[in-house]
């Protein structure tokens, strides 16, 4: 192993967003497999420390707001953890988010190597001028395999993902199994930040009315901080056949999409936590592409718009009517009905 000191101190760099997270969690793995006496420590958002030490075998979840590097930031606080972390002496700092902001912090931490994705790789290709190693992971598609691939410069190779998270209690999956009588569910989540990613609500309401005349499974509507509306509309249009979930944080949506029998979402958070867990999904893909961003067990199912798109990776839709649009109810009930004939 391409280390100097036993055991090896290493430290992930990958600060958010959310799914982007849950993608990174099987480097942690993949590291403890070859080095079990390894610390790994990861720095992240603080939105997202707790979902990071979930995965067993991780050190230290060290929060991180980068916006204290800019104007109006907290900089004094910003700084003063750079300073701690910088006596930690880390073996290597592996960047898996390649911006700018991601990169410089990963140089500052001032470990022996700094190592990230080469620049044709890079959203930010000035991003390159603070790596020591930049690794070409062009041979790759999913995003996961990429984050695996920098590994490479450790001297490790690994082809299969492992997401080792150890759920906690939550007090919202318990009140699902409640409402639902202990029967099968299946888990909906219409909301989505970037717009030209959600599904229209009222096909998933009708989605949920063909689920439970097709299996006779009830369908529960997720929803996070402004999205209320969008999930009661949803939970209109399913003829009683949905319900919205109690108020749920992110640890939350672990439990929960854990324990329904299949998840169908746009690309967005909820699924990757869905993939992760294991819950078998249907993914609706408009603006990007599952191949990179999608589910990566091969049982599961992606209903992509993304070859006729005109927008890829933006924020808002550049048509009328955007791409995930074109994904019919029909296709995504055909979808969810194969799902569900292959769980064991």
């Amino acid at each position: 192993m391409l280390v100097t000191t036993s055991p090896a101190r290493i430290l992930i760099v990958r600060l958010g967003a959310l799914g982007d997270v849950v993608h990174a969690m099987p480097v942690v793995a993949a590291i403890k497999r070859a080095l079990p006496a390894a610390q790994v420590d990861w720095l992240i958002d603080p939105r997202y420390a707790a979902v990071v030490r979930m995965v067993r075998g991780l050190g230290d979840a060290i929060p991180f707001d980068p916006r204290g590097l800019l104007r109006g930031g907290d900089r004094a606080a910003t700084m003063a953890t750079l300073r701690s972390i910088r006596g930690r002496d880390y073996d290597a700092v592996l960047d898996l988010q390649g911006l700018l902001k991601s990169a410089v912090v990963a140089r500052l931490v001032g470990g022996k190597r700094t190592i990230g994705f080469a620049r044709q790789q890079l959203r930010e290709p000035l991003a390159r001028l603070f790596y020591s190693d930049a690794i070409d992971t062009s041979a790759t598609t999913h995003i996961i395999e990429k984050n695996l691939a920098v590994l490479g410069a450790l001297g490790m190779t690994t082809t299969t993902p492992e997401f080792p998270l150890d759920l906690p209690p939550s007090a919202a999956a318990a009140e699902v199994q409640a409402r639902m009588g202990g029967q099968g569910f299946v888990v909906l989540n219409p909301g989505a930040a970037w717009p030209n990613k959600r599904w229209p609500a009222d096909r998933f309401g009708a989605l949920a009315a063909s689920v439970r005349a097709r299996t006779g499974m009830r369908s529960l509507v997720l929803w996070g901080p402004g999205e209320e509306a969008l999930a009661d509309n949803v939970v209109a249009h399913s003829d009683g056949a949905a319900e919205r979930s109690p108020r749920t944080g992110i640890l939350d949506l672990f439990a929960v999409t854990h324990a329904a029998r299949l998840v169908v979402s746009g690309d967005t958070g909820p699924l990757h936590i869905a993939a992760a867990v294991g819950t078998p999904v249907v993914a609706l893909f408009g603006p990007t592409f599952p191949e990179r961003n999608g589910p990566w067990q091969a049982a599961d199912i992606s209903l992509s718009e993304a070859s006729r798109c005109e927008c890829h990776y933006q924020r808002t839709c550049r048509r009328a009517v955007p791409c995930i649009d074109a994904i019919t109810g029909d296709a995504v009930l055909d979808a969810v009905t194969r799902r569900l004939a292959h769980v064991s």
